[in-house]
């Protein structure tokens, strides 16, 4: 019979890893930097599902991969993280999460988002831009330049032409946003009439840079005499924006021979386009007003300069005539005001001086006299109060010298007294005796056996004896 190999179902062991994450992982959180995949909303329960990828630096190979998840205040985090920094979360994203490890014996090792890093995102973004601008102005010299925040291109100083009239329009075609532009423009309560050309392209998602830069090239081949190139685009999450950001397109815009207006639609930061380009709006909107507001101030100059011509010489020479004698009168009035208040000041400072003078010398004089008397008196004082001491510590010796010696004293006699009521010739006159064996003193009885010789001493005389027999006794006799 062949012998059952020991084993355990799946379920256990699964149970068993759970258990071992949750003793060892279950109160620890992670901030850990990665890339969002996979990434997929679930509206009506709020769950979020996406996997967490690591790749090599070199490459887009993957160098770690986790399933992760969130849910609860989880989902709330992705809510103020995608309000905070105008950024969808999904994938391609670069996040630094902050996340819980959790194994289900079913659903296996995941990670729960317990919080995002909005700043993490964004320094990522802007890092990636600020790297692009700088390789913009490190590449093309010639074409782009950083003068203190700002940068001065090509494009930028270009002329506008007086009046705009004929506009190509780069945008998608189905974009809110230039509608709105369109609207604007041909509706302007000024009766400017404007002639536009529509380029479309797709202008969102970095992947279509090269669509977009086929369109500018469109409108530098096309001919036509365009006062200005306007780049449109709505709103969005900040990642829509990352096409604007894109070097190439950022280069074209800065090398572009007609003026560029950009009204991206981004209110929080500046696209590198919007950097490179002649005039960056926030809006479509705004970039008709632009137009129509430069357009009217072309007409108010014209307007205006006729009578500016004919009033400017008049207040030319009254001005000037005002100007000479408001200025003999403030010298006149100045001088004067400037002697008066230097010679008053002249006066207050000598007082000042005398003063303080005074002062400083009467502080002095009495510190003086308090230094002098102090040294005086001080040596006096202190030697008085040492003598002082010194004669009340003669007068304790004194004092205690005597105590002590009567105390020695009696100390003394009570030893003496001791000492001669222990002398042997007090104990044997009270009754006592010596008693002797073989010339020694002993009071062992067990030295003795009948016939033994002993010497027994008395007050005054010696005896001899022989031990004729031994007995117990009880001592009792003696007991007071």
């Amino acid at each position: 019979m062949t012998e059952t190999i020991p084993h355990i179902k799946l379920s256990e062991l699964n149970s068993h890893v759970a258990a071992v994450i949750e003793q060892h992982l279950a109160s620890l959180v992670f901030w850990v930097i990665a890339d969002v995949t996979n990434h997929s909303f679930k509206e009506k329960s709020n769950y979020h599902y996406f996997d967490l990828v690591e790749k090599a630096d070199d490459s887009n190979q993957l160098v770690a991969k986790i399933a992760g998840k969130a849910w609860g205040n989880g989902s709330a985090r992705i809510v103020e993280f995608e309000r905070i920094t105008g950024q969808r979360f999904t994938n391609n994203i670069n996040v630094l999460v902050k996340v819980r490890v959790v194994y289900h014996v079913v659903y296996g090792l995941s990670l729960d988002i317990q919080d995002i890093d909005s700043n993490f995102t964004l320094g990522v973004l802007e890092q990636q831009r600020q790297a692009t601008l700088a390789r913009l102005v490190t590449e093309n010299p010639s074409v782009i330049r950083k003068v203190g925040d700002r940068y001065q291109t090509r494009n930028s100083g270009l002329p506008l032409p007086r009046v705009i009239q004929r506009i190509a329009v780069i945008s998608s075609k189905t974009s809110a946003g230039n509608e709105d532009f369109r609207h604007t423009l041909l509706n302007n309560s000024f009766g400017y009439r404007f002639y536009i050309d529509d380029y479309h392209t797709v202008v969102q998602n970095e992947a279509n840079a090269q669509q977009f830069l086929e369109r500018f090239i469109d409108v530098f081949k096309s001919g036509q005499p365009y006062d200005v190139v306007v780049i449109n685009r709505g709103g969005g999450a900040q990642t829509d924006f990352l096409i604007f950001d894109n070097y190439k397109i950022g280069l074209a815009v800065a090398r572009f021979p007609i003026p560029v207006i950009t009204g991206i639609g981004h209110q929080k930061n500046e696209t590198i386009a919007d950097l490179m380009a002649h005039t960056a709006t926030k809006t479509p909107t705004k970039a008709a007003e632009f137009i129509i507001s430069h357009n009217r101030n072309f007409e108010d100059a014209i307007v205006n300069f006729q009578k500016a011509i004919l009033i400017k010489s008049q207040q030319m020479f009254s001005g000037q005539y005002q100007r000479l004698t408001n200025l003999n009168t403030s010298i006149v009035n100045n001088a004067r005001t400037y002697l008066n208040g230097h010679k008053d000041a002249l006066v207050n400072h000598r007082q000042i001086v005398v003063n303080k003078t005074k002062t400083l010398l009467y502080n002095h004089q009495s510190r003086l006299a308090l230094i002098a008397t102090t040294m005086v008196t001080k040596p006096r004082i202190l030697t008085g109060n040492k003598l002082h001491d010194l004669r009340h510590i003669i007068n304790n010796i004194n004092t205690f010298k005597t105590g002590y010696f009567k105390n020695q004293r009696g100390y003394l006699g009570h030893y003496v007294s001791v000492i001669n009521l222990m002398s042997p010739d007090n104990i044997m006159k009270k009754g006592f005796a010596v008693v002797k064996q073989k010339g020694k003193i002993t009071s062992n009885p067990a030295v003795f056996q009948p016939g033994s010789d002993m010497e027994i001493i008395l007050s005054g005389k010696s005896i001899r004896s022989t031990v004729k027999s031994i007995t117990d006794y009880d001592g009792h006799e003696f007991n007071i």
